[in-house]
């Protein structure tokens, strides 16, 4: 693995760097994995892409896999806890500062951006340790993502709810042609919602195939592999994604109104005490009508991320849908006072961003360590 000469770690490295290019396209990405060989082809692949749900299909979709007997890796996007999250093999996380070491040097040379990187390394990493697939999330949207340089031969589609629609189109049927430009002619395809039938086939589908969305990645399974496929429950540990952190405090990084509504109805009744972050360029009035319905307190907060609303903006907004709404810019110190009214029978729900999750989990381990 190289060495940067300044002692600058890999993960350092990469965390100075923009996620956003200067303009959407693959030719850079196309490059970087030919310089690096084009991992992307030493094994075959699911990919998923979506609004909603993205992460838990690929991790369900991975442990299947490994359940079958399958080598199995998985690269997904954003992570909670730190970047190690974003690349598994047969659900193991691997060694990041490895991943990035193989891709570094090509990187810097093409001037790549941070997200096409950690795809770049996953593809990598993956190759190296021989996996037979490989499950890759898509980041945002699909047609110029940094994950479409595969041909792959299963993909599924979760959901499509309105998000970036400075980037992806401003109706849901736009921002589904946008979702479904990742599948490959002949590809099988697998849909959560069965309006987006006629999009997928228009994209050269070979085959499309309609299931809830409980059986989205058992059904993408059973496609690739060619056969039936264990029919029970697995169940990988997802950061974020209906995350207990102890009996009465729920995370979850549901983060647009589709994303609040689903996990509304996974929530036991109790009194809940919401603590949250959204980001600006979202639904907000729609996402805290939606979180109101289930509670009285609302403390607003701040994630780290820049396009994140202040902590005053965001309780301004929620006016008139809570009883009760304080104003706290420090995300520990929300979650801290959120605990304090919640005590001694109430529970606690964080949510809003899987940015503000972040925020939360990385002091906490700093805590700990």
């Amino acid at each position: 693995m190289p060495s940067p000469a300044d002692g600058e770690s890999n993960l350092a490295w990469l965390s100075s760097l923009s996620p956003w290019p200067e303009r959407f396209g693959l030719e850079r990405m196309q490059a970087f994995l030919a310089e690096l060989g084009h991992p992307e082809r030493a094994f075959r692949s699911i990919h998923v892409v979506g609004t909603n749900g993205k992460t838990t299909t690929t991790k369900l979709i991975e442990a299947l896999l490994v359940h079958e007997g399958i080598s199995a890796g998985a690269t997904v996007s954003p992570h909670v806890r730190g970047w190690s999250e974003r690349i598994s093999v047969n659900g193991a996380e691997t060694d990041l500062e490895r991943a990035l070491g193989r891709v570094r040097a090509a990187a810097e040379s093409l001037g790549a951006t941070q997200f096409e990187i950690i795809v770049a390394a996953a593809f990598s990493e993956l190759a190296a340790a021989e996996v037979e697939v490989t499950v890759v999330e898509a980041g945002l949207g699909g047609r110029y993502d940094a994950t479409n340089v595969l041909a792959s031969p299963v993909v599924v589609l979760t959901n499509v709810a309105l998000e970036h629609t400075q980037w992806l189109g401003s109706t849901r049927e736009a921002i589904a042609r946008e979702k479904l430009a990742v599948v490959a002619p002949g590809a099988s395809v697998v849909l959560g919602e069965e309006e987006w039938e006629p999009l997928a086939r228009e994209a050269g589908a070979g085959s499309v195939t309609v299931v809830s969305p409980s059986e989205l990645p058992r059904t993408a399974v059973e496609l690739l592999l060619g056969r039936a496929a264990f029919a029970g429950a697995v169940e990988p540990r997802i950061p974020g994604r209906l995350e207990w952190r102890g009996e009465r405090e729920l995370w979850d990084g549901a983060h647009n109104p589709a994303g609040v509504v689903w996990l509304l109805e996974h929530l036991p009744s109790a009194r809940w005490t919401v603590v949250c972050s959204i980001l600006a360029d979202k639904d907000v009035s729609s996402m805290l009508r939606s979180l109101a319905a289930v509670s009285k307190t609302l403390i607003a907060t701040k994630s780290s991320n820049p396009r994140a609303l202040s902590a005053a903006d965001l309780a301004a907004r929620a006016q008139g849908l809570f009883e009760t709404i304080e104003a706290i810019e420090d995300p520990v110190l929300a979650l801290t006072r959120a605990r304090d009214l919640a005590a001694p029978d109430g529970y606690i729900l964080a949510t809003g961003s899987l940015y503000f999750l972040a925020d939360l989990a990385s002091v906490e381990e700093a805590v700990h360590r």
